[in-house]
């Protein structure tokens, strides 16, 4: 006797929101002339490309990006290189702020969401995924959204195990004892938070990262619009607005599974928003054995850094040999004589005779002369360090100079003059 089959679940239609209207002010002087989500990390990729990258590989294909801030430089990249196809319907489009709803610019997360509702009206969608895009992380959100569906939470908020002494630097998460899955309360960066009941040693905290029901999210944003007193943001005022009425819920980061991944770089995320942070994160690329594995084809992190020729290393006009030793060299770079340990170079940089560079991080089209030095510095586009230089070497000559000298590290700004 043959058996019928069981109707498989109803396909939920999931339109994607990338928040990228940051303005990185801990960034400066990286964001001061483009956004956050904008900034270059890791050689070819900009910061926004981990986000839009775990959104498409998750399989969700209509995504919106929410710009505000000197969103030039974000536009363009997004445009010219995250293109689907439209014959399917798919799309990466950026949105400015339109000033919909009145003359103000957004006034925060949430209100970029409520002045944005046009996207939700038109696209009609049952669930909507609300990422940030200045994290460096991989994730399936694919899972995130199946366990919000089972859960019948009207939102669900993705969130990363962190040791509890760490928890005043976080919004919190406290779960409902008996049911871990529940949010009891949202905690904005507590003093003394209770510890997790299968973890006493750690909490809960907010990766920035949401799934909504998309008809919840609609009526919590226009009801918080007119709520007088909001900062109008996505985890101050939405997410708590959804636990005091018992609608929300937990994604645990650590339960997320990312094809390709191993258990040493499973799990990874870092929040790179200040120059110390920013900094580590690339000493991490940079190490044998990285945390992070920018290598893992089977999630693979996109972008597009143009028509650049391949990496060169060559000796330089005098004949001194070039080295290079535990860097990362993207496309359109030239060694030629020079030095180049524990750094990222990104695409056009050219490191010339004699010149040692040790340490740093170089963003496109630096360009080293002969027998500088530049060490625990990070150059932002277009800086020239003329021949002989010193930079990172002396702080006090640094600073004195007009560079940014913070955490052990010096920073030039765009097109920097030495």
């Amino acid at each position: 006797m043959s058996t019928i089959p069981r109707p498989a679940r109803p396909r939920k239609k999931v339109l994607a929101i990338v928040l990228a209207g940051g303005e990185g002010k801990r960034l400066m002087p990286l964001t001061a002339d483009r956004a956050k989500p904008a900034v270059p990390f890791a050689g070819i990729y900009r910061l926004i490309d981990y986000a839009l990258s775990n959104v498409v590989n998750s399989g969700y294909l209509q995504i919106v990006v929410l710009t505000q801030y000197k969103s030039h430089s974000l536009d363009r990249h997004v445009t010219q290189t995250w293109r689907m196809s439209t014959m399917l319907g798919n799309y990466v489009t950026p949105v400015p702020a339109q000033q919909r709803v009145g003359k103000h610019w957004y006034l925060g997360s949430g209100d970029a969401i409520f002045q944005s509702l046009n996207l939700i009206k038109d696209e009609k969608p049952d669930i909507v995924v609300v990422v940030g895009a200045d994290h460096v992380y991989r994730m399936d959100f694919s899972q995130m959204v199946a366990q919000h569906i089972d859960s019948g939470a009207a939102c669900t908020v993705a969130a990363i195990r962190q040791p509890i002494g760490l928890a005043d630097q976080f919004g919190v998460i406290d779960v409902v004892p008996d049911d871990p899955s529940r949010i009891r309360e949202f905690l904005e960066k507590p003093k003394d938070p209770a510890g997790l009941p299968d973890s006493p040693g750690e909490v809960l905290a907010s990766m920035g990262n949401y799934v909504f029901d998309a008809d919840a999210l609609v009526e919590a944003v226009t009801r918080d619009a007119s709520t007088d007193g909001s900062k109008h943001d996505m985890g101050g005022d939405i997410v708590p607005a959804f636990v005091r009425r018992d609608q929300a819920g937990v994604y645990d980061y650590q339960d997320n599974v990312v094809p390709g991944a191993t258990e040493r770089d499973r799990g990874y995320w870092r929040d790179v928003g200040t120059l110390g942070s920013y900094y580590a994160a690339h000493m991490d690329v940079v190490s044998p054995l990285p945390v992070f594995n920018l290598y893992n084809f089977d999630w693979p992190i996109y972008t597009s850094y143009g028509p650049q020729p391949p990496v060169k290393i060559v000796q330089g006009a005098d004949g001194t040999p070039a080295r290079t030793d535990e860097a990362v060299l993207s496309p359109g770079v030239v060694v030629s004589g020079g030095t180049v340990t524990r750094s990222v170079l990104s695409p056009a940089v050219r490191v010339l005779g004699g010149a040692q560079v040790d340490g740093s991080v170089l963003l496109n089209g630096v360009h080293v002369g002969e027998g500088a030095v530049v060490r625990n510095a990070i150059l932002d586009k277009n800086v020239v360090v003329p021949p002989g230089a010193r930079i990172g070497v002396d702080p006090e000559e640094d600073a004195a100079r007009g560079f940014v000298v913070e955490d052990g590290l010096t920073v030039l700004g765009k097109d920097q003059a030495f």
